[in-house]
This record gives C-alpha cells, sequence and structure tokens, in this order.
C-alpha cells in the first residue's frame, strides 16, 4: 500500500489503493471514537425517553377514559 500526505493536513494520510483518508494522530482517532460512542449512547437515550413519553401519554388517555365512564354512571 502506497500512502500520500493531504495537502494542509498534517495529520491525514490517502491510501493510494482505496483513495480512503486514514488518521496518523491516534489521540485524535479515540477522541473521535469516544465523542462518536458518546453521541450513540444519547441518541439512544433519547429515544428511550421518547418511547417512555408515548407510553405516558397512552397511560393518561386510557385513565381519561376510565374517569369518564365512571361519571357517565
Amino acid at each position: 500500500m502506497n500512502y500520500h500526505k493531504v495537502n494542509g493536513h498534517p495529520n491525514l494520510i490517502r491510501d493510494t489503493t482505496t483513495k480512503a483518508i486514514l488518521n496518523t494522530n491516534s489521540t485524535e482517532y479515540k477522541n473521535y471514537v469516544a465523542l462518536k460512542k458518546s453521541k450513540e449512547m444519547e441518541s439512544k437515550r433519547m429515544e428511550e425517553i421518547e418511547l417512555n413519553m408515548n407510553s405516558l401519554k397512552n397511560d393518561i388517555d386510557e385513565i381519561k377514559k376510565l374517569l369518564l365512564k365512571l361519571t357517565e354512571k
């Protein structure tokens, strides 16, 4: 495999075979992976909160219907 430096980016190289750009700075890469993982966890957390909110809304609607039935009698 041959690599060429990317102009203006001292920590980036391009693989001439696959045309992929690679980061040679391991600290930056580790920070990127940690940030990506953090964003994925936050996204999953938000999805879970949304599901819980929808469940609560459904429960409240059911309670309202039951209360209306009770007051009708």
